[in-house]
Formats: C-alpha cells, sequence, structure tokens
C-alpha cells in the first residue's frame, strides 16, 4: 500500500481496493415522528428538542436515525452507516425541520442543493439583549475552536466561509425575537455567529446564552427576570422553522413550515406579560 506522503506523478498507473460496505448496526426503533410531508423518495420530519439527529458516541439509540429505520425500513446510503438518509443536521437541543433522503438518487439532488445554497432552510430564536440592526448579515469564518475541539468558533484554524441572515420579528425588555436564514450550513453556525456579535440565543449553554450573560446584567430586577426566563427556557431557544427545496425527481419546488413548540411559545406568552 501506498504511504500518505508519496505524491502522484503524471502517467503514474494506480490500483484502488473499494472494500464492501459495511452493514449497518444501527437497530430500528418504535419511536414516534412527526411526520410533515412524505412520498417515495423523500420525508420532511419535525425534530422534537432533546432528540440526537443520527447514532454517535453516547447515543447509539433514541436517535431520529432509529426512528426513520423503523418507519422507513430502507434510508439511503451516501450519509454512511451512522448517518443514513440525513441530507442535514440540526443539533439534539434544536427542534425543528429536517429532509431525509430514501434514495441515493434523491439524497445526491439535496445535496447538490445544499452546496449551491438552493436548499431553503429559516431558524426562528429568541437571542439576549438588542441586535445592533433590525436587519443584517452576519458574515464570519467558522471552524473548530482550538481550545475545545467539540465547540466552533469564528476565525478558527482551518476555518470555512459562513453567512447568516438574520431580521428581528419583536423586541422584549431583555431579548428579541429573530428570524434567520442559512446561507452556509456550518456545524453550530446560527449559535456561534450570533455569539461571536454578542447576542447569544436565549438558553444557550454552549456559547454564552445561560449563566454568563446573566452575571452581566448590572441591574438586579433585570437579573431575577433573566434568571426567570432561562428556568422556563432548558435549552437554546432554537427552531428551524422552514425548509424549502426543489424535489429531485419531479422538479417541483416544496416548502414546510412547522408549528412554534411548546416550550419557545410558553417563553414568549410570559417575555409578553413581563
Amino acid at each position: 500500500s501506498a504511504k500518505p506522503s508519496h505524491r502522484v506523478k503524471a502517467a503514474e498507473l494506480i490500483q484502488i481496493e473499494i472494500p464492501p460496505p459495511k452493514k449497518s448496526e444501527i437497530l430500528p426503533e418504535n419511536i414516534p415522528l412527526d411526520i410533515v410531508h412524505e412520498d417515495s423518495d423523500l420525508l420532511v420530519a419535525n425534530k422534537p428538542a432533546g432528540m440526537v439527529t443520527h447514532p454517535a458516541t453516547g447515543n447509539y439509540s433514541g436517535t431520529l436515525v432509529n426512528a426513520l429505520l423503523y418507519h422507513c425500513k430502507d434510508l439511503s446510503g451516501i450519509g454512511g452507516v451512522q448517518r443514513p438518509g440525513i441530507v442535514h443536521r440540526l443539533d439534539k437541543d434544536t427542534s425543528g425541520l429536517l429532509v431525509v433522503a430514501k434514495n441515493d438518487f434523491t439524497h445526491l439532488g439535496l445535496s447538490a442543493q445544499l452546496k449551491d445554497k438552493t436548499l431553503f432552510r429559516e431558524y426562528l430564536a429568541l437571542v439576549w439583549g438588542k441586535l445592533p440592526q433590525k436587519k443584517g448579515e452576519i458574515t464570519a469564518p467558522i471552524g473548530r475552536a482550538t481550545a475545545d475541539r467539540k465547540r466552533m468558533a469564528v476565525s478558527a484554524t482551518r476555518s470555512k466561509e459562513a453567512a447568516t441572515g438574520y431580521e428581528v420579528q419583536e423586541s422584549f425588555l431583555l431579548c428579541e425575537l429573530v428570524k434567520l436564514r442559512l446561507k452556509t450550513g456550518r456545524t453550530h453556525q446560527i449559535r456561534v455567529h450570533l455569539s461571536y456579535i454578542g447576542h447569544p440565543v436565549v438558553g444557550d449553554p454552549e456559547y454564552g446564552g445561560r449563566s454568563k450573560w446573566v452575571d452581566k446584567l448590572k441591574n438586579s430586577k433585570e437579573q431575577r427576570l433573566a434568571e426567570e426566563i432561562l428556568e422556563i427556557m432548558k435549552r437554546q431557544a432554537l427552531h428551524a422553522q422552514k425548509i424549502g427545496f426543489r424535489h429531485p425527481t419531479t422538479g417541483q419546488y416544496l416548502e414546510f413550515e412547522s408549528r412554534i413548540p411548546l416550550d419557545i411559545a410558553n417563553l414568549l406568552e410570559f417575555i409578553k406579560r413581563e
């Protein structure tokens, strides 16, 4: 076998041995799914907060993929044995819409739309403080944080371009309800970008949306209100509300919207009373 340091030369003959595909060891599980749309090629699911998208270290059961395998029996294999059918992901504690491919043709078609930025994704979030403008775009490269590889950071080593459009929907005393559109799809992109500009997602434990934000408040009344908000919101207040794409088989443009989840709805009701 060739050494990793070997440089390929012109006219060199290369032989590649492709191992047989690994059989998935992920077990189908009878977990209820909130299916917004389904046809023979794909489905759109509304993932609840607290559910991991696909199996990984520490989470080999109870994931969206386990539920999908039980419901669909078969999914596209392009995502690999751990991520069958998964075209894009949502963080464990982010709720909302995902599109899932049942076959490789559909998966390739949807992935191409992700790559050329025509797959539409719109989120709703509650963010701390007041954004600098009512409407704008955050552009800052994102990569793995040097100190903690599980976290992402702006201007990190080996960063990739990232852009997030935003528009404020409602303003409250301590926070704002914001609509966000992904123009790229980096890991934790919305959470990292909002934290970077000093307005983390309410309840986000990784990027400054919990105690770190409360500690910044000087007014004791505001601190108490912020603590009450965090008592209601046990996770990041981020929801993938809309998704739109062109169906790879029919060519028809489809767009779906999901309702605001109960925990965020309850928080909005509380904030509006204060």
